[in-house]
């Protein structure tokens, strides 16, 4: 059987010459083996090994220390910039990219035991993510709405924080980062219903094209309950409005 019966899979040919192309190869044939996606808001921790990270790191400082010098930046004689690449290499990995690379943040479920099932809102959540058409800022709030059943899981307030940046510290555009939250909050809950909104100002509108400094962008996803229950969803909206205020 020859490569091409294999769309998209590495060769033997790409495999023995992966340790030569630095580690990004192999966590990137490790990714197309398992025919796993690694869009720019995937999470791909369970395909570096330990100590890759850093390499990882070295290697992108690297690149991005050529970019610099693609752009004509004397990064030799700036003492600015004499940096800036390995400065823009660790916050891409460890801080604003971070939940790419990181594994999911330990989060203890307790259950039900009282049995509640009253709305719940939780917010405002601030949140920080980077578009991925640009890499610009995403600045912004986000409101979550549970209304749980006898059987839900419960997690600490700070949890929903914590879990949203995980979600958020990716490139991203807004839309599929609320959906992403969502995912996984009913995952680690199993409540009845489910509801999230999330305000954010988008720097590649204010810093480039129509540069347009006062849009914001709203959109929410409803789940379950909140879906179905016109009722409950006027109560949770009143509410996120009245907390907004």
């Amino acid at each position: 059987m020859s490569d091409q019966d294999h769309p998209g899979q590495p060769s033997v040919s790409d495999i023995s010459g992966i340790s030569e192309r630095g580690v990004s190869e192999r966590i990137r044939a490790r990714l197309l083996a398992a025919n796993e996606r690694f869009h720019a808001n995937d999470n791909i921790a369970k395909f570096i090994e330990p100590g890759e990270l850093d390499a990882l790191q070295a290697e992108v400082e690297a690149r991005m220390e050529e970019v610099l010098r693609t752009l004509v930046i004397d990064v030799d004689q700036d003492h600015n910039t004499r940096e800036t690449a390995r400065r823009v290499a660790k916050m891409y990995l460890k801080e604003i990219f971070a939940g790419r690379y990181a594994r999911a943040p330990e989060i203890t479920e307790f259950p039900n035991v009282e049995q509640l099932n009253e709305l719940m809102i939780v917010g405002p959540i601030r949140v920080r993510s980077a578009c991925s058409h640009h890499l610009c800022p995403i600045i912004g709030k986000l409101w979550v709405g549970v209304m749980p059943n006898r059987h839900s899981n419960l997690i600490g307030l700070s949890k929903y924080a914590r879990l949203a940046e995980w979600i958020m510290c990716r490139p991203q555009i807004q839309e599929e980062a609320v959906s992403q939250v969502a995912d996984l909050l009913q995952e680690k809950m199993n409540p009845d219903g489910l509801a999230i909104v999330m305000e954010a100002e988008h720097f590649c509108m204010h810093w480039r094209g129509v540069r347009d400094t006062d849009a914001k962008m709203t959109n929410s996803v409803m789940r379950g309950s909140f879906l179905k229950d016109d009722k409950l969803r006027r109560e949770f909206l009143t509410l996120l409005h009245l907390n907004r205020g």
